[in-house]
């Protein structure tokens, strides 16, 4: 369910499509976008700027598709960076380039394209559920994510 959230005119021309915000213990991240597709695109990049510098370019590209399930928007968005960050820590696979096909708050069918790394400089060991709400923006919609590193 989105939530709705204020937010001043002065402060749309200065959003970012992420930012790291302080977290006690783990690492978070603001996420915005103008809807849920934008929102999931923009949170892959944001969690790979805590993963990696930038991905190792190779001669051939890989490419995943990839078919998830979710209950809402908020577990979609949890199922897709977990996806992402299972096939960087077992794979050393980052994915930079996204073609979402179909998106619901329940459902995402994605081409994904992306490289080796040489090295991750942060391992993401989950994506967390804590305080985790997408919100109705004048700009779209945003989220916080934490991730436990």
């Amino acid at each position: 369910m989105l939530k709705e959230e204020s937010i001043n005119r002065s402060e749309l021309l200065h959003e970012a499509a992420f930012e790291e915000i302080e977290h006690t213990a783990d690492r978070a991240l603001r996420i915005y976008g103008s809807d849920l597709r934008e929102l999931l695109v923009n949170a892959a990049h944001g969690m790979n700027s805590l993963m990696v510098k930038e991905p190792a370019a190779t001669s051939r590209p890989v490419e995943r598709s990839i078919e998830l399930e979710a209950m809402d928007a908020e577990s979609m968005l949890v199922e897709w960076l977990s996806e992402l960050a299972f096939w960087a820590e077992t794979e050393m696979l980052v994915f930079d380039s996204f073609d979402l096909h179909d998106v619901s708050p329940t459902h995402l069918k994605a081409t994904i394209y992306g490289n080796r790394a040489q090295q991750l400089k942060k391992h993401i060991k989950a994506v967390t559920y804590h305080n985790l709400a997408i919100v109705r923006t004048a700009r779209g919609v945003s989220a916080t994510v934490v991730f436990d590193v």
